[in-house]
């Protein structure tokens, strides 16, 4: 792969290449998918989903979008600290063609702010949720009707290729989704592969899919158009953009020490216990004296924070130069930050987090809770959808039909395109609106 292609400021339905130097400088194009995304309805939904604790009203606690803010910053400083090494390295790529290190920034900064756009309710139990309906609920009844491929994408249902399908997506007055530049795209795309096979290798690429089935013709586009290097001849399997890997280890770095944080905010994890594992991570760095003049536990949390994910930063962005070549050979197999120097303590911080925040009776309470409600809406508009296009729609179904939205995709022929176009709609919901419309369903709102 090679860094002008990988680069590209190509968007859908464009004709002609788009020249770097030729762009505004005053609103480069990369910079406008950050402001197309962040004035997404997709992205401002974020506001109401869960991150750590589900539905909690607490102050402290993240949601989905202020997780991806952070994520976004993170990244962006990321992608700028190894924007500038790679343009020293490939000085032609500034010199000749006109690219920035903050370039880079950009596209990392606007991947990384939708990189959590596709989540449904409830968190990656509402993912599960949605699985499991297809796997073992009602709606494995659909198994006979669909390819392998169709109903993997249901009974895996993947917030990353929903995400895609937000991104890329057309719709009447919106052709081409969001129409986002190919870098960024490829750059969100964790897995560029499709959900059969699963896992056929231990590489990173293939842990999980990237895109539906729906959309693979739009990602064979844009990985084609990036240079983006083929895994396999007999499915669609691409290496990871380069960049993908700074969107991964910015999510890495801002969940494992902001939930961390969120944990201890909350009381799940004792102040003195937690501050000591951050101190084991940014022990090089810390100034004591300055440490010990903070009389606050916010303060004190806040500036261990800071160092620590500064520390991350700049060990990621030593470990993509240090392997920058099997990066762009697709050679590169794992996570930046599973080559970390700092490995057992990121995964001490890790560990605790699990045992005290992501298996804490409230978020596993909730998450049942989240379980039940996305059954109930998928077994609901699934039946009222598929018994109309079948013409024994009940007057309940019809009911149900006419509370969904128009830009549901209920006549199509295609069985696929209507249960995918119900799985959109419950995954686009809040947290609350999903309970709205449980509760509406189960006549609870009177």
């Amino acid at each position: 792969m090679n860094w002008e292609q990988l680069l590209s400021l190509k968007r859908f339905g464009d004709t002609n290449k788009r020249i770097r130097k030729e762009q505004d400088e005053m609103r480069l194009g990369f910079e406008v998918d950050y402001d197309r995304i962040i004035f997404s309805s997709e992205f401002r939904s974020l506001q109401d989903k869960t991150q750590v604790i589900p539905l909690s009203q607490t102050d402290f606690v993240h949601t989905r979008l202020t997780h991806s803010l952070e994520v976004s910053v993170v990244g962006r400083s990321l992608g700028r600290l190894v924007g500038k090494k790679i343009l020293e390295k490939h000085p032609h790529l500034q010199n000749v063609h006109g690219y920035q290190a903050t370039d880079f920034g950009a596209i990392v900064a606007a991947a990384a702010l939708a990189h959590d756009i596709g989540n449904p309710p409830f968190g990656h139990s509402g993912e599960k949720a949605i699985g499991e309906f297809f796997k073992t609920g009602e709606g494995r009844t659909y198994k006979t009707q669909l390819s392998d491929k169709e109903y993997q994408d249901l009974c895996d249902f993947e917030g990353n290729a929903n995400g895609f399908k937000i991104l890329t997506e057309s719709r009447a007055g919106r052709i081409g989704g969001l129409r986002l530049s190919y870098a960024t795209l490829g750059a969100f795309t964790k897995y560029p592969k499709e959900s059969l096979p699963k896992k056929p290798t231990k590489h990173i690429a293939d842990k999980k899919y990237g895109f539906f089935q729906s959309e693979k013709e739009a990602f064979v586009d844009v990985a084609n158009d990036l240079g983006l290097l083929k895994r396999s001849e007999s499915h669609i399997s691409f290496s990871r953009h380069p960049l993908t890997f700074l969107v991964e280890a910015a999510d890495d770095i801002c969940y494992t020490i902001i939930d961390f944080e969120d944990g201890i905010n909350l009381g799940l994890i004792q102040e003195e216990f937690a501050l000591e594992y951050l101190i084991n991570l940014v022990r090089d760095r810390i100034k004591t004296k300055n440490y010990y003049a903070l009389t606050s536990m916010q303060d004190r949390l806040s500036y261990l924070r800071a160092l620590a994910i500064g520390t991350l930063i700049d060990e990621a962005a030593d470990i993509f130069m240090k392997n920058e070549d099997a990066i762009l050979n697709g050679d590169f197999d794992c996570a930046l930050l599973d080559k970390s120097k700092y490995e057992a303590q990121i995964k001490d911080i890790i560990k605790i987090s699990i045992e005290n925040i992501y298996q804490s009776a409230e978020v596993i309470d909730k998450e049942v809770a989240g379980y039940g409600v996305i059954n109930t809406l998928l077994t609901t508009y699934t039946k009222a959808v598929n018994n109309a296009f079948e013409g024994t729609a009940s007057n309940y179904d019809k009911l149900i039909l006419k509370s969904l939205p128009k830009t549901l995709d209920v006549e199509s022929s295609s069985l696929y395109k209507r249960l995918s176009s119900v799985c959109f709609y419950v995954s686009l919901l809040s947290d609350s609106k999903a309970i709205l419309e449980y509760k509406k369903i189960n006549g609870y709102n009177f």
